[in-house]
């Protein structure tokens, strides 16, 4: 499963490549009929388009080169508005955006922080928690992910 998902990564990073999309992550799961399922992203987010196109393309390359010996689904899409925050990147890209970050240890007394990322650096994220910059490791995090933040307009007619 490991040697297919290797394959596939390689031939969608050729798909994403053409089309200006990045790979976020790829999972294959089940056992008999498999999904396989293409998360892509790219600066300023992905639309339907942007899937349908990346899926169109990939799923022409696998019908070529038929890598995956049962029946199979592929779904493409975009890593959401709460998305996990895996890489460095990741954290990077999200500068200013809220966050939950649940870390492997305590640090300053908890696990569990949601706070707007100020910086990311030198292996750190510093995070603004109720008024109070808090620095955490990258390899203290043990799970991360933004939050989803809804502005509310004032209307008069409303």
């Amino acid at each position: 499963m490991d040697y297919i998902k290797e394959r596939v990564l390689k031939l969608a990073m050729q798909v994403a490549d053409e089309e200006g999309v990045e790979i976020f992550d790829i999972e294959l799961l089940g056992k008999g009929k498999l999904l396989l399922r293409v998360i892509i992203d790219k600066e300023g987010g992905i639309t339907l388009d942007d899937c349908e196109r990346f899926s169109r393309g990939l799923e022409a390359i696998l019908d070529v080169e038929d890598l995956i010996p049962v029946s199979y689904t592929l779904e493409v899409s975009s890593p959401g508005l709460d998305r996990p925050l895996k890489e460095m990147k990741d954290f990077e890209r999200s500068t200013g955006k809220l966050a939950r970050i649940v870390t492997i240890e305590k640090i300053e007394n908890r696990n569990f922080f949601i706070g707007r990322i100020l910086e990311v650096s030198s292996g750190f994220v510093r995070l603004l928690v109720n008024g109070r910059e808090i620095d955490i490791p990258l390899e203290k995090i043990s799970k991360a992910r933004l939050e989803v933040e809804l502005k509310c307009r004032k209307n008069s007619s409303i």
